[in-house]
């Protein structure tokens, strides 16, 4: 009984399909996160940058847990402005309080009163046990009034801002980016352009031209 045996040649031409077809699903997926992770910045962008200016509303980071679970700490709050008028007993506005250092705060109403074509609302947090401890008197005729919530988008926010990840990414993206233009050149197979040109000088029936 005999053995055939294979060129060691032959055996590396018989992996370099394999080879070169994980390479291609690799570069697909990287394409792909790459495409998602700037589609994702460009969104981000256009919420807390450009929208506010263009369409008139407001972005927040809650910092505290008082609305939970409706809006949880690291979440960005979304708020448009409406007429005061329009307010109503259940609606979530983000206004400043009467006391101490006047903070911005996102609550639901309990109660509102009108005396004298002034407002007043009392408010409370969704996972406060009582009612605020202020009547606040909305200056204006517009306030801002909860539209919508993007869930862990401020705490995402304020990781990149970290100076470790900040810088990170300042210096390691650029580094990504000339590893991969090097290992594009190194996955070059000077052996397979050799073939490839000596093929193209040949005739179909392997006579020199």
């Amino acid at each position: 009984m005999s053995t055939v045996s294979v060129p060691p040649a032959q055996q590396a031409h018989s992996t370099e399909p394999h080879t070169s077809r994980a390479r291609r699903i690799l570069n697909r997926i990287l394409t792909v996160i790459t495409t998602l992770l700037l589609v994702l910045a460009a969104a981000v962008f256009l919420l807390l940058a450009v929208g506010p200016r263009v369409f008139g509303y407001q972005t927040a980071t809650m910092l505290t847990g008082s609305m939970s679970p409706l809006i949880n700490p690291g979440d960005v709050v979304v708020t448009a402005p409406v007429d005061v008028a329009d307010l109503a007993v259940g609606d979530i506005i983000t206004y400043h309080i009467p006391i101490e250092d006047h903070r911005v705060e996102t609550h639901r109403i309990v109660e509102i009163t009108t005396d004298g074509g002034a407002t007043a609302v009392r408010t409370k947090g969704d996972a406060n046990n009582g009612v605020d401890p202020w009547t606040a008197t909305l200056q204006g005729e517009q306030v801002y009034r909860h539209a919508f919530t993007v869930p862990y988008l401020g705490t995402a926010i304020r990781t990149l801002r970290e100076p470790v990840v900040l810088n990170t990414l300042m210096y390691g993206a650029p580094a990504v980016l000339v590893i991969g233009a090097l290992a594009a050149i190194w996955r070059k197979d000077p052996e397979a352009e050799t073939n490839t040109n000596n093929d193209a000088g040949a005739h179909p029936g392997g006579m020199p031209a």
